[in-house]
């Protein structure tokens, strides 16, 4: 059985979006999707998954200790989320090593944006922020317009 991912990815190939980001050797790749099966158009409910893969390319490893999200919905209202870790763990990267993961977001409208950080720490106890990169959340028959 295809997940929603799949089927969704199947129907438009081409719309195989990879948003990324790199921040002090820090790399962020995002791949929203939207969930139909778990949508509610008719309630004003749709939720969109997405794919996060962090790429350690710097030469030392770092440890993922929070996140920041702004999700803004297609009538510009602005939720703010944030938290410790992600989808409950703070992994440690290594240098060359890649950490995923996936979550989901709802909106009570079509579309929406979400852009965001994430609050890192090396051995020595310094911290940086690591930019998320803004990615769209839009529906997979909707024409994509840049605001």
């Amino acid at each position: 059985m295809l997940t929603d991912y799949e089927r969704y990815t199947a129907k438009r190939p081409e719309l195989d979006t990879m948003y990324r980001a790199v921040t002090n050797g820090i790399q962020v790749s995002v791949e929203p999707f939207y969930l139909d099966e778990e949508s509610q158009p008719e309630a004003g409910q749709y939720i969109w998954a997405y794919m996060v893969e962090i790429r350690n390319e710097s030469a030392e490893a770092v440890q993922l200790k929070s996140r920041f999200w702004q999700i803004t919905d297609a009538l510009g209202r602005v939720e703010e989320v944030r938290g410790p870790g992600v989808v409950g763990e703070q992994p440690v990267i290594q240098p060359g090593e890649t950490y995923e993961y996936s979550s989901g977001c709802p909106l009570k409208t079509t579309s929406g944006i979400m852009v965001g950080s994430y609050s890192m720490e090396r051995p020595d106890g310094s911290v940086f922020d690591v930019e998320i990169p803004a990615f769209s959340l839009d529906l997979p028959d909707a024409v994509r317009s840049v605001n």
